[in-house]
């Protein structure tokens, strides 16, 4: 490919490895918000989750979940579940053009895999910030592994993969749903057979259970922030200038409106201008605009970013009055937010909320009944809690024998 044609190719292709590159940072985000956001004692503990989920979640995408994910004609049920394999371990010269088809038209195989890979751990990381300080290490790391591996590509092919929520019509530009609410609800699953922290509900109410390291977990906000711009921006499948432009602002404005929101709701609810909301609520934005980036304009991107970081709020203070005790608001942001988020496409105008609502909705009970049933068979075979003197004395020591602070 040479001339104008090839010229663009190359900065096609080289925009989503960049934007890859991105959302790699993203997990380094992840990894400082959730150690920050919970005790010292297992900072350790949840830094090592990040690690291993990251890992694992690149290499079992490419044994199985990319060919799950995006079948292509190879549906074993159509339009609903595909069978995965591993990636070819190079292609031809030969057959590099029956390998660039339509969908990879600005782009590589290699390329549109890694973009993809970096996309398919998020889901995990999220279940580990909320059931981080209780969880059995072991346990969580086959969890972790099956759930990205099998459970992820399944919900992702509905959409992505040209399944049966796409021929219905539904709109999930960059993963509200598909990444985000299917983490949230799968972690809500999790948190509601794990158990809460011990001692955090008591006869007199909920005992806060205070972050160690607030500017650890702001550092991690501003990663994701970042790493959101590759998110949403490298789903533009292109470096075309208006579209990757418009979707970098409504991504950045919706993250910012969604800040305020929750800085400004939750100071008028508990009367103290709380950071650890403010954090939450820019992440609640970006969740929230994820869906719809590409379609909705940049004031409706502000109102949706705004909403969301008000519905977090709602979400953290609702979900500790029930006593479901997540230490870093997954459940709120990701599942929460995601679904508002999926449903705010319908904004645009072009776009059903029946539709939105049933996609949003089946993704969401599929994560949360997959991972409901697997958290289940863990705890009545191997166990999926530390013991109590465990959980006292911090995972660092307990699991890993080594604290991460040592003054």
């Amino acid at each position: 490919m040479a001339g104008p044609e090839g010229a663009m190719f190359a900065v096609n292709n080289l925009w989503i490895l960049i934007a890859a590159a991105l959302v790699f940072i993203m997990h380094l985000g992840f990894s400082a918000v959730e150690s920050g956001m919970c005790q010292k004692k297992n900072c350790v503990n949840i830094m090592f989750k990040n690690v291993f989920i990251v890992c694992i979640g690149a290499l079992t995408y490419m044994l199985w979940g990319f060919k799950s994910m995006y079948p292509g004609e190879d549906w074993l049920v159509n339009g609903i579940f595909a069978l995965g394999k591993p990636l070819p371990n190079s292609i031809a010269d030969g057959e590099i053009v029956a390998n660039m088809t339509s969908a990879y038209a600005n782009y590589t195989y290699w390329t549109d895999f890694i973009f993809q890979a970096m996309f398919a751990a998020t889901a995990a990381t999220i279940v580990s910030g909320a059931v981080a300080e209780r969880v059995k290490l072991s346990s969580f790391m086959i969890y972790a592994t099956i759930l990205v591996m099998f459970f992820y590509p399944i919900t992702g092919s509905w959409k992505w993969g040209l399944g049966w929520l796409d021929k219905m019509g539904f709109y999930d530009f960059a993963g509200s749903t598909l990444v985000h609410a299917f983490g949230g609800f799968a972690a809500l699953a999790a948190i509601l057979v794990l158990g809460p922290r011990r001692g955090k509900y008591t006869a007199e109410g909920v005992k806060p259970v205070l972050p160690h390291n607030l500017p650890f977990a702001l550092t991690g906000v501003f990663a994701l922030f970042i790493g959101w711009f590759g998110f949403n921006g490298g789903s533009v499948l292109s470096a075309d200038p208006a579209g990757v432009s418009r979707v970098f602002v409504t991504t950045a404005m919706a993250g910012f409106a969604g800040g305020l929101g929750a800085t400004f709701f939750s100071w008028i609810v508990i009367k103290k201008p709380d950071l650890s909301m403010g954090l939450n609520g820019i992440l609640a934005g970006l969740v929230g605009i994820t869906a719809g980036a590409d379609v909705l304009g940049t004031w409706v991107a502000v109102a949706v970013g705004a909403v969301a970081g008000i519905l977090v709020v709602i979400a953290v203070l609702v979900f500790d009055k029930l006593k479901i005790d997540d230490p870093v608001g997954a459940v709120s942001v990701h599942g929460v937010c995601g679904v508002f988020g999926t449903l705010a496409v319908a904004l645009d105008g072009s776009h059903s909320v029946l539709t939105q609502l049933i996609g949003t909705l089946s993704v969401g009970a599929f994560a949360f009944v997959a991972s409901l049933v697997l958290f289940l068979i863990l705890k009545v075979t191997i166990g999926v809690r530390v013991d109590a003197q465990e959980e006292e004395e911090g995972l660092d020591v307990a699991e890993h024998g080594a604290p991460a602070y040592t003054d």
